[in-house]
């Protein structure tokens, strides 16, 4: 998959008006195409994976909230970056997760063609399936290289999405204990 890869990134050089022979592209395209597969490996992994049962009995019932979960994806309009943070909150119900498996799940799913909006969505859907949850709220921030490097080109837009799932969607006071806490 990598020389189809890297034969595809040569033709780009050259329908751009690059030579892809001269000095400082010659391995370019093998380069380029190692990095696509790496940016979109999460198209090669599955939840059960990246979670590897670390899936843990527990009477913890309180709020538990990981934020600041870095991310990297790419836009699936313009197959250019989108770059933020991720914050995931659930309610346990007899189960907690890992928390390193949090930011693998993001991983996985970021490291796929995306928007931001289903990205959000993925993410809550794949904690709420793993850990069984009385609910899930997950918010992402991301600055969107399509916005800011082509088009309009604004470099301080970003934007934000949220899901919530469960108790925070059907209770006000718990939908607002986790904004307070990722805000803080």
């Amino acid at each position: 998959m990598t020389e189809k890869l890297a034969s595809l990134y040569e033709t780009l050089l050259t329908e751009v008006g690059e030579n892809p022979k001269r000095e400082g592209l010659l391995d370019t395209p093998v380069r380029a195409a190692k990095a696509i597969k790496y940016l979109t490996k999460g198209y090669q992994q599955t939840l059960e994976e990246v979670t590897n049962n670390a899936i843990f009995e527990s009477e913890a019932d309180e709020m538990v909230v990981v934020k600041d979960i870095e991310l990297y994806s790419m836009c699936e309009h313009h197959l250019l970056p989108f770059i933020g943070k991720c914050h995931i909150a659930y309610l346990p119900n007899g189960k907690v997760l890992g928390l390193s498996k949090f930011a693998r799940i993001v991983d996985m799913y970021a490291r796929r063609f995306q928007i931001q909006e289903n990205l959000t969505k993925q993410i809550a859907d794949a904690v709420m399936q793993v850990t069984g949850a009385r609910g899930v709220a997950v918010t992402i921030e991301a600055k969107h290289m399509c916005m800011m490097m082509r088009g309009v080109e604004k470099q301080n837009s970003s934007m934000k999405s949220s899901v919530m799932l469960g108790a925070f969607r059907n209770s006000a006071a718990t939908r607002q204990e986790y904004l307070t806490l990722i805000s803080n």
